[in-house]
């Protein structure tokens, strides 16, 4: 694998932490030369230093995926540092936890701007060259995008949208040579609860998880790579996120009622 990937050039969004860093630097580690993007200029730095350590290549631009222009400068950035663009991973995502009935409706504003708008602007300008270069185009995303997540409303339409797009994308670029992959990982242990917003747009601060329990950013960020690897059209790394998947299509009351019960557990959980 690693030969596949050596020097080809790779942007990752979300970069500063979870699993964007573990994608960064799984990239890194395989001979890519990787253009990190995130809001935290510190944390990116940090990051990005401690690639080059390891005789690895690494950049950063800090980027606000929200704003249009500056994703259009990360793409442009990069292709002035490394010349062109393979791999472009849109993993940059910002989560909710309340009842629609609470939501202040400007929580799902921020959420469509970070998770669809993010990957609508990074893909906009990275097209033209993934598609002279047959490269890939990749999504993470989350079982909510295949089945509406009470208690979710927000951060399951951006990922049903961002679904939608990318399915788009990939129709029609097929005689291009495209790749567009869609990943959806189980709960990973990241910082994403911690910053997800509530009813009024604050903050959530703790995960109401066992992080230590959940999937690791590192078995993510090697299925990223396997996924690209095998040219995968959706890949989801749960045999529960594959049933509901399934089980939607055939049975989805009875995933209604699954999911319903299993974010009702959740300590002080907005789903009543």
């Amino acid at each position: 694998m690693k030969r596949l990937f050596e020097d080809k050039v790779v942007i990752v969004t979300g970069a500063s932490s979870g699993i964007g860093e573990a994608v960064a630097r799984e990239f890194a580690a395989n001979g890519s030369k990787v253009m990190l993007a995130a809001r935290s200029e510190e944390r990116l730095a940090s990051i990005v230093e401690d690639i080059r350590r390891k005789k690895q290549e690494a950049s950063f631009v800090r980027t606000d995926v929200t704003s249009e222009a500056d994703c259009r400068s990360l793409v442009e950035r990069t292709v002035e540092k490394y010349g062109t663009l393979n791999i472009l991973i849109n993993n940059a995502g910002l989560s909710m936890r309340a009842a629609f009935d609470d939501v202040d409706l400007k929580v799902l504003h921020t959420l469509m701007n970070v998770n669809f708008w993010g990957t609508v602007y990074c893909t906009k300008y990275a097209l033209p060259l993934l598609v002279a270069n047959k490269g890939s185009l990749v999504g993470v995303s989350s079982v909510a995008g295949f089945h509406g997540l009470p208690g979710r409303t927000g951060y399951s339409a951006s990922k049903f949208a961002i679904h939608g797009f990318l399915e788009t994308i990939r129709i029609e670029n097929l005689k291009n040579g495209l790749h567009v992959m869609v990943i959806a990982p189980g709960f990973t242990a990241s910082e994403i609860r911690k910053h997800a917003l509530t009813a009024d747009g604050t903050e959530q601060g703790t995960s109401p998880r066992e992080e230590g329990k959940l999937m690791s950013p590192e078995y993510v960020a090697k299925w990223v790579l396997k996924g690209i690897r095998k040219k995968k059209r959706n890949k989801i790394l749960t045999w529960e996120g594959r049933l509901t998947a399934l089980f939607q299509r055939i049975v989805p009351t009875i995933v209604d009622w699954a999911l319903y019960i299993e974010m009702s557990k959740e300590p002080d959980s907005p789903v009543r």
